[in-house]
């Protein structure tokens, strides 16, 4: 009998059990579903156990029952898990790079933002009266997602973190990129009050201005990144802004890397436009080799060459910024320049190049591969991955557009003055320097002799650093004579790549004949010269077949010849390939393109070597302009000249200045 009431009786432990789990009840705690204990503790489930109890209605003596509706304290429970999702998203912060990541709970109607994707975190979230639980291991995999990133959680991110998420995102289906042009060139906005620092001494157009915006914002995330402005817009000023601002906070030394030609413009471009700015140029045999004498300036400046034969003593130096100009020269990755500028140390590193792509897109990946290498995969998965089309580029741009920032002459075309004025000293290689030595103390041997002699061999001097062949120097190729002639191979090869064309001035018609000959090899472009050579009759008529070639063509002027006269605005780039005595002279050379007529900006380059009798002469027009004289004296170097042709006599590239 009591064997029979006993068992009627729920007196065992699972009765106590069964008690205890109806004394625990649901709470709904920052949107999430917990369990109060008795004690007044409060626990939070995982998804998986709740869905048994409240979905498959399996008993669980953690946790209390749901009602026979299937709900709990009003709630009702959802199958279908959520899916979770990273978003990058742009903001109306006023911040360098104003993005965030937002963690969102999804499904097809449902977007519930996440504010906690901790390990602590729970895996489900109730929403408008109803529990969804969320994707397995969904947590575990943003998680994973953003620790890739070095990003802790929702919130604003930095561009580093940016690239380390764009990365990620070709191997994950959860990171959605809503940030669009936001993040296009590290969203790159009209700042007009983006000012240089003090100690810059020239003006910026707005559209630069938002250069050193970028450059700022790249540099200071320590990722780099790639100026690719077209020819004329000024990259080598925004560089310089850039190196007094971080000068004056501090941050030194920077280094630039150019090719050897240039070494000279880059040193008078800093002086001229921050003056107060330490500068060592690290070239020729007196170089130094201590890392200490290197380091101690806030700018050093060196050639390609130099550096990869110097490299142990540029590692040793912990540079700040590293500034690889006409960066082309290290699109291909296997060569030693290339190998030598990836090795250095450096907080970040700019490439600053008008042709970032000249032949593959293995170009960029190499110049991406020195400023922000954890942009783009490995070299050989880039290749199998994109490849050298039209898809393969579009593929490409939503990576590298965050660093890469390039601003075409048309885009900019209202922040433009008419017409572009670029001088470009440049330096003559050892061996031509050697040579134009020799040929000028041999002038100098002739002073006595009288003015003519002086004056036939100062022409001779002109025709050197024209080209040694117009001397008789004969060789197939001859960019390998003359390092202004390889400067202006390098300046035509951006202008045709634009599908644009170009007058280039010479006074020597062997150089014309050069010319005409080696570019529409080199660079398969059509060319033709007007000379004295050319009958008045026939000029107009070449003009007019110039300016109906569809896309590039040379026209090679003689400036006496056809300096007047005629009008070729179908060309918006002028050269000066050797400078003139007179300015009139080489103005009314350049007004041929730069006239009525003409719907473009202008961009005139007019290229001369340093410590020459080039130089002289440009100082002269110079001077002249500045003056604004209307009377120009010595047109021709006359005898009226001779103090000024004695000043290009003393000019020497051996003794870097005056002998």
């Amino acid at each position: 009998m009591s064997d029979k009431t006993d068992a009627g009786k729920d007196t065992g432990p699972e009765s106590g059990d069964r008690d205890e789990t109806i004394r625990k009840r649901w709470e709904i705690v920052d949107g999430h579903l917990s369990v109060r204990h008795p004690d007044g503790t409060l626990t939070v489930p995982r998804a998986n156990e709740i869905y048994r109890v409240a979905v498959e209605r399996a008993a669980d003596k953690e946790l209390p029952p749901v009602g026979e509706d299937g709900t709990a304290t009003g709630i009702a429970f959802s199958k279908y898990p959520l899916h979770l999702e990273i978003v990058i998203e742009a903001t109306e912060d006023e911040v360098l790079y104003p993005l965030r990541v937002s963690i969102y709970a999804t499904n097809e109607k449902t977007l519930l933002p996440l504010a906690d994707i901790s390990p602590r975190a729970p895996d489900h979230i109730v929403s408008s009266g109803i529990w969804y639980p969320f994707v397995s291991g969904g947590l575990d995999e943003a998680r994973g997602v953003l620790d890739g990133a070095e990003i802790p959680g929702p919130g604003a991110i930095t561009l580093k973190q940016y690239l380390k998420l764009r990365a990620t995102a070709g191997d994950s289906t959860i990171i959605k990129d809503k940030s669009a042009e936001a993040a296009v060139a590290a969203n790159v906005r009209a700042t007009p009050d983006f000012l240089p620092p003090p100690s810059f001494s020239g003006t910026l157009f707005p559209y630069q201005k938002d250069g050193l915006r970028w450059l700022t914002v790249v540099t200071s995330q320590e990722i780099g990144g790639i100026l690719a402005d077209e020819m004329g817009l000024g990259k080598t000023v925004q560089i310089i802004a850039l190196f007094a601002a971080e000068t004056l906070d501090g941050r030194i030394p920077s280094l630039v890397v150019s090719p050897g030609t240039l070494l000279e413009n880059w040193r008078r471009e800093i002086k001229r436009f921050a003056p107060d700015l330490r500068i060592l140029v690290h070239s020729g045999p007196h170089r130094t080799g201590f890392p200490d004498e290197l380091g101690d300036n806030d700018v050093a400046i060196t050639s390609y060459d130099t550096l990869a034969r110097d490299l142990p003593l540029f590692r040793r130096i912990g540079w700040n910024i590293v500034v690889l100009d006409e960066a082309q020269a290290i699109k291909n990755p296997e060569t030693r320049r290339a190998t030598a500028a990836k090795r250095l140390p450096r907080r970040a590193g700019i490439a600053v190049t008008g042709t970032p792509v000249e032949n593959s897109l293995r170009d960029l990946w190499s110049l991406a591969d020195f400023t922000s290498p954890e942009v783009l995969p490995d070299r050989k998965t880039f290749e199998a991955t994109y490849q050298d089309n039209e898809e393969g580029a579009s593929l490409l741009e939503p990576l590298v557009s965050p660093v890469l920032l390039r601003r075409r002459v048309a885009d900019v075309a209202g922040d433009l003055p008419e017409r572009i004025d670029i001088p470009q000293a440049l330096e003559l290689d050892p061996a031509q320097a050697a040579a134009y030595e020799t040929l000028r103390l041999e002038t100098l041997g002739k002073h006595d002799e009288g003015g003519g002699a002086v004056l036939a061999v100062l022409v001779h001097l002109r025709m050197f650093c024209a080209h040694p062949q117009l001397l008789g120097a004969t060789r197939n190729d001859p960019a390998l004579d003359s390092a202004k002639y390889r400067r202006l191979t390098e300046i035509l090869e951006e202008i045709f790549k634009l599908r644009e064309k170009a007058i280039v001035f010479t006074s020597f018609n062997r150089m014309a004949d050069i010319l005409v000959a080696d570019i529409p090899v080199r660079c398969a472009v059509p060319a033709t010269f007007i000379d004295g050579r050319t009958p008045v009759e026939n000029r107009q008529a070449l003009v007019d077949v110039f300016g109906d070639v569809r896309g590039s063509a040379l026209l090679v002027l003689n400036p006496r010849a056809a300096g007047t006269g005629l009008n070729i605005t179908a060309a918006n780039h002028v050269i000066h390939y050797n400078p003139e005595w007179n300015p009139a002279v080489e103005d009314q050379a350049s007004a041929r393109a730069w006239r009525r007529g003409q719907t473009r900006p202008v961009t005139v380059h007019r290229l001369f070597y340093a410590d020459t009798v080039e130089e002289t002469i440009n100082d002269r027009l110079t001077l002249k302009r500045s003056l604004a004289s209307g009377a120009v004296v010595g047109t021709d170097g006359k005898e009226t000249d001779a103090e000024q042709i004695l000043e290009a006599l003393r000019k020497s590239p051996v003794r870097g200045g005056d002998s």
